[in-house]
């Protein structure tokens, strides 16, 4: 039961949906994780929850993934490695940016590139700038949360799977630059249809019984931020 005990997690999008279930997988497992989420009233209840399930403390920063420059993100990483002692050995990309299901006609720059700031920008940036905490651990992975979109085109899906598509071919490019470093990997995790927010918009009139919970992704991040993963890398995998 405690597979991350010792490691330090960092996870976006940490306030709600996959990534605030990713959190409290990660610390329930012995991570000491680090929220990282834009609201800070819904990142405070996902501490809270943490630390009242008796986890190791973690560490909550309130950033803006959609406003965050080259400085901010070096001062995110510097920020956790202050905290941390130094030590990362893994992120979870959980946050993403949807505006809703529409024809191209309909949609338009802004929209286009706010989706692959938040769902493609802001993953490389945030890894680059903790890639000397992540080569420095024995072990360290880093998982970006994807959509079946980005595999597979349809119709209205537009900027939001097109920015999804740009992410497989992020970690794919990581995990061949990686793979001269054995202690580091990056993989795709698709959790396909699980009761979030994100979902509930993109599929309003899908029964909640027709979706997984995302508590029931539990075992499926501690398994992928843990040394059971190793060896693993560059893989789209649908959970």
């Amino acid at each position: 039961m405690n597979k991350l005990q010792d490691r330090v997690i960092l996870i976006t999008g940490a306030s709600q949906g996959i990534g605030a279930e990713a959190a409290r997988a990660c610390a329930e497992a012995g991570a000491t994780v680090v929220l990282v989420a834009r609201h800070q009233k819904k990142l405070e209840k996902i501490y809270d929850s943490i630390v009242s399930a008796g986890c190791p403390e973690p560490f909550a920063v309130v950033f803006d993934l959609l406003a965050a420059e080259e400085k901010e993100y070096e001062r995110l990483a510097q920020a956790v490695a202050e905290a941390t002692g130094g030590r990362l050995n893994g992120i979870i990309h959980s946050a993403a940016y949807f505006y809703a299901l529409s024809p191209l006609e309909f949609q338009t720059v802004a929209e286009w590139v706010n989706q692959y700031r938040i769902n493609t920008v802001a993953p490389m940036a945030l890894t680059r700038a903790c890639l000397p905490l992540l080569q420095a651990a024995p072990d360290a992975s880093v998982a970006f949360i994807g959509e079946s979109h980005g595999e597979t085109p349809q119709a209205y899906w537009g900027g939001f799977g097109a920015s999804k598509a740009a992410l497989n071919y992020l970690c794919k490019v990581a995990a061949d630059e990686w793979a001269r470093f054995p202690n580091l990997r990056a993989n795709v995790l698709v959790p396909g249809a699980v009761n979030s927010p994100q979902r509930m918009k993109t599929h309003p009139g899908e029964s909640r019984s027709a979706r997984r919970e995302p508590s029931e992704l539990a075992p499926d991040f501690v398994y992928w931020m843990s040394e059971d993963s190793k060896g693993r890398s560059g893989e789209i995998v649908y959970l």
